[in-house]
């Protein structure tokens, strides 16, 4: 009898050739299932371009803390505000973004901010090299009297999976004078000012500082040596009202995650949610089936067809763990909500950059505002159910008689996860 070793190293060349043309099929089909789900989604937006019709909430403002925040839904609104802050400037401006468009949007703010500079302001610009990649040259450029970071779009030491060298940075952040500050999830540009449904806060007081540190630290680790470094100022005022979560992956610290997992285990009646891409990993989505089992209503808004579409076919792949919990999935429809905000309990609520996927809870530079505070959570929850009223209901009978083929693209898609 052939003894067992003997037998595996018989089997061992079969078994790998098994093994690798196993993994070249898995990758062929959900390469194939990839470009045709990118395929049709292309011919729907050729078909069907954005309308930007959604209902609207003007901008309402609260105070907590001694601090003034207003919670704007509108691009055109928060727009105006931030402009009319950079136009009053006295001493200084941070400006930080994701996406910023070379279109008229976009112009403006970039005529606005060399203005402001030339007139004496102290203006630091920071932009993602990734996230402009497709800008032309001549818009990311600006004369000397303001101080430019382009966060590169590869960072050395990445090549050797140094996981500090990692990340995009996806915050959004205006502060004007240490005294009116913004954060949230609108990017720079036209298409965000009146077609998108995104949410951004402005804080006026003592909190501003929160955004004021987060810039500051983030400039001075990233700065060339031929730039200024930023003075640290401590904190006026310590309130725990107010606080931001930053993840940095330069010090392998992700907060924003903790805030939400922390959220849903104290929450005991609702929890309502708004996420632009809904990838939630394994402790987030423990987090959201455990408060749903103890009778916790949890509600997630998210977008019926989102500007990504392979990310909206990967979060399918959770959507039967989450209906047959109880977890209620709203769709919102005619718009992209780019949105990332949640309110717990009419007492707890965060607005920010960060998306519940990956890239945003473990990969990107993120700074999301926690907020405890009954008035704040209540304009939140008016604003979600006017976006309920623009959103259906994803019914779990409804998802379940969903075609054969369509499961076999989501568990096939499933596994690219990693990738947002």
């Amino acid at each position: 009898m052939m003894e067992p070793m003997a037998r595996f190293l018989q089997w061992r060349p079969r078994l790998r050739r098994a093994l690798v043309v196993g993994a070249a099929s898995l990758a062929a089909a959900q390469l194939g299932t990839s470009t045709t789900v990118w395929a049709v989604d292309s011919l729907r937006k050729r078909r069907e371009p954005p309308g930007g019709e959604f209902p609207r909430t003007k901008p309402r403002t609260v105070s907590v803390a001694g601090s003034d925040l207003t919670v704007y839904t509108y691009g055109e609104h928060v727009y105006t505000a931030m402009l009319e802050a950079i136009r009053g400037a006295r001493d200084y401006i941070f400006f930080e973004t994701f996406i910023w468009k070379d279109d008229a949007v976009g112009q403006l703010f970039k005529d606005e901010l060399i203005a402001a500079a030339r007139r004496g302001v102290s203006v630091y610009v920071i932009f993602d090299s990734f996230g402009n990649l497709v800008v032309p040259r001549a818009f990311k450029r600006f004369p000397d009297v303001v101080h430019v970071l382009r966060f590169p779009l590869l960072r050395p030491g990445i090549l050797m999976l140094d996981l500090r060298k990692s990340g995009r940075d996806h915050r959004k952040i205006v502060v004007v004078d240490g005294e009116v500050g913004f954060v949230g999830g609108y990017n720079i540009g036209s298409l965000y000012a009146t077609q998108w449904r995104d949410t951004h806060m402005r804080i006026e007081g003592p909190a501003v500082w929160e955004l004021d540190n987060a810039f500051v630290d983030f400039w001075n680790d990233h700065r060339s040596s031929s730039q200024p470094e930023l003075p640290d100022r401590g904190a006026r005022s310590w309130d725990s009202h107010i606080l931001a979560a930053r993840n940095s992956p330069s010090s392998l610290l992700y907060p924003v995650r903790g805030l939400y997992i922390n959220a849903l285990d104290r929450a005991r009646s609702h929890a309502l949610l708004t996420q632009a891409y809904f990838i939630p990993d394994a402790e987030l989505l423990a987090a959201m089936l455990a408060a749903a089992k103890r009778g916790v209503r949890v509600q997630v808004l998210i977008p019926a067809v989102s500007n990504h579409v392979l990310a909206d076919w990967v979060a399918r792949s959770y959507y039967t763990r989450l209906l047959r919990a109880g977890v209620e999935l709203w769709l919102y429809q005619g718009a992209m909500v780019h949105a990332k905000t949640a309110t717990i309990d009419s007492r707890w609520t965060t607005i920010g950059t960060a998306n519940l996927d990956r890239l945003s809870m473990q990969g990107n530079f993120e700074i999301n505002i926690e907020v405890y505070d009954r008035d704040l959570a209540e304009v939140m929850e008016e604003i979600f159910d006017v976006d309920m009223s623009n959103a259906s209901r994803l019914t779990l009978e409804e998802w379940e008689s969903r075609p054969r083929y369509v499961r076999i693209a989501e568990e096939l898609l499933h596994p690219m996860r990693w990738m947002f």
